[in-house]
């Protein structure tokens, strides 16, 4: 199960890393409201989740009903960059194994 945690931390870790490269990539990022106007009025997303980020971005995950995806991160100047997208998203409701149980 550790294994697992680090694996999840360590993706979203990159995930971050990355979207500082993508700031640097203005064709990836607009004002948030322009971005999530397109999401919503393009694509049918809606925000599944969210969480805080080094430097205080802001990571987010766009859904749709047809599956397609989107995240993205805003940074503290308010720009929000897509960082990847793609299909077949899928919520879980994962529940943690009992303590002790390195199943």
């Amino acid at each position: 199960m550790k294994d697992v945690f680090l694996q999840a931390t360590m993706g979203f870790g990159l995930l971050v890393l990355a979207a500082d490269q993508v700031a640097a990539q203005q064709g990836n990022c607009a004002p948030r409201d322009v971005v999530l106007e397109r999401l919503s009025d393009s694509y049918g997303e809606t925000r599944q989740a969210i969480g805080l980020g080094a430097n205080n971005a802001i990571v987010e995950v766009f859904a749709a009903e047809t599956g397609s995806w989107t995240i993205t991160v805003t940074f503290p100047n308010g720009a929000t960059c897509l960082v990847a997208s793609g299909q077949a998203y899928e919520t879980l409701a994962e529940t943690l194994p009992a303590k002790g149980n390195d199943a």
